[in-house]
């Protein structure tokens, strides 16, 4: 299951995950178990903020964020590690940055509240780009 939030050349896109190696992009992560849904991103707006001087020169990129959230959907600060960066520091730096002000819906097995790791992708795509990917 995936859900995406898009605003201002943001996409987010959580992803399940089931813990395993710190190097994961969204083709590779791990099948969603049956009766599991994971975290689902609730904030109305990306918190997010594309750099500004990136934003200006057309920098895009993907981060993939390693993340823990408790069975109410809070993500354990600590938690936060980059599992693939997008090649720019400030991109990675950025998506990381906005993890304190992402708000989570919790993962739920089986229609009950789960503590889980998970994917979290964050795409700067700059909405002049012509390309699908990040550069």
């Amino acid at each position: 299951m995936r859900a995406a939030l898009v605003a201002s050349g943001v996409i987010l896109i959580a992803l399940a995950c089931s813990g395993g190696t710190d190097q994961a992009t969204p083709e590779d992560s791990a099948p969603t178990p049956s009766g599991f849904e994971p975290p689902v991103l609730t904030n109305p707006e990306v918190p997010v903020r594309y750099p500004p001087n990136l934003y200006t020169a057309g920098t895009e990129g993907i981060v993939v964020l390693r993340l823990y959230a408790d069975e109410t959907g809070h993500v354990v600060p600590e938690s936060t590690r980059v599992a693939e960066g997008s090649g720019h520091p400030a991109l990675d730096s950025a998506a990381v940055q906005a993890v304190p002000s992402m708000r989570f819906a919790p993962a739920r097995r089986d229609g009950v509240p789960v503590a889980t790791p998970f994917l979290q992708s964050v795409q700067f795509r700059h909405p002049e780009s012509t390309s699908g990917e990040g550069s």
